[in-house]
């Protein structure tokens, strides 16, 4: 019987990490980067890959920066979570996420002209003992991004 309780704990647990970044991508869909920075530690590193060193950092500063950047050029910006996987020995969860969006403003140096994009991202989020966001990794292909947007 113990084992199974163990086990049930663990799910448990996963399935509250799982929802914590499921609330990530509903408050995105809000356009709550508030809301968003809520679930992470205010410490917490964020580092969008493609776009390198330059756009790693703190969660609360480079991370609400270009999703605020994100919200105001695509006012219509959108998400759907395709897949969820939890990693145990990372305490991590990696997300596949369609984001999508028409752009109505210019954003990082891409004039707008009202086009849309479609774009699958990796979000792999790393949890403190708290079940607070601690590290967010986000990839992408950005030229295919880039691409649709010019």
């Amino acid at each position: 019987m113990k084992a199974t309780t163990k086990t049930s704990k663990a799910n448990q647990e996963i399935l509250v990490k799982k929802g914590i970044c499921t609330d990530f991508f509903s408050a995105y869909q809000d356009m709550e980067a508030d809301r968003m920075l809520g679930l992470c530690r205010p410490d917490g590193k964020v580092s969008f890959i493609p776009l390198g060193s330059g756009f790693s950092g703190k969660i609360k500063e480079v991370g609400m920066g270009v999703w605020s950047a994100l919200m105001d050029s695509f006012p219509d910006l959108d998400n759907t979570v395709i897949d969820q996987q939890y990693n145990m020995a990372e305490n991590e969860v990696t997300c596949t996420v369609e984001i999508f969006g028409t752009q109505e403003k210019d954003f990082a140096g891409l004039p707008s002209q009202g086009k849309f994009f479609v774009s699958e991202h990796i979000f792999i989020f790393r949890f403190n003992e708290q079940n607070k966001i601690e590290e967010i990794k986000v990839f992408w292909d950005h030229e295919h991004f880039v691409e649709q947007l010019c």
